[in-house]
């Protein structure tokens, strides 16, 4: 869903590369229905979308690594250290006054469509800053 939103946000900034992988994800797979549901309603779609895992191939071209939680950002951090400067939690990039900082982004899945809402929610309050931090370090 991050990867769709933030496609959308930058638009046809072609100097902005956006990619997903997950440290558990099953590689393959479709967005689930109800991302493909809040992506489209938030005119944010993702084409030929298909899940990946995290290998060290797609971090060597990462300048900015965004975990949705602490345990991911962890996780990337010890298994790829040579990329840990680059490693943030997505809730960093979120205005102070929302009292966000440093909370873990939840995995929706099989919580329904409500639940993928509120992610969404989450999401878009990073974007601004993810979008400020791309520009100011490139």
């Amino acid at each position: 869903m991050a990867e769709g939103l933030l496609k959308a946000k930058i638009g046809g900034d072609k100097a902005i590369k956006v990619s997903s992988a997950g440290v558990a994800a099953m590689p393959g797979q479709d967005a689930s229905h109800e991302t493909q549901v809040v992506l489209k309603l938030l005119k944010a779609p993702l084409k030929k979308f298909k899940s990946r895992q995290v290998n060290e191939k797609i971090l060597t071209k990462a300048d900015l690594i965004i975990a949705m939680t602490h345990s991911h950002a962890e996780a990337l951090v010890r298994f790829f250290p040579e990329k840990s400067e680059s490693v943030r939690l997505l809730t960093d990039f979120i205005d102070l006054d929302e009292c966000l900082e440093g909370a873990d982004v939840p995995d929706p899945i099989g919580m329904g469509l409500a639940a993928y809402e509120e992610v969404a929610d989450v999401m878009k309050l990073a974007l601004p800053g993810i979008i400020k931090f791309i520009k100011d370090n490139h």
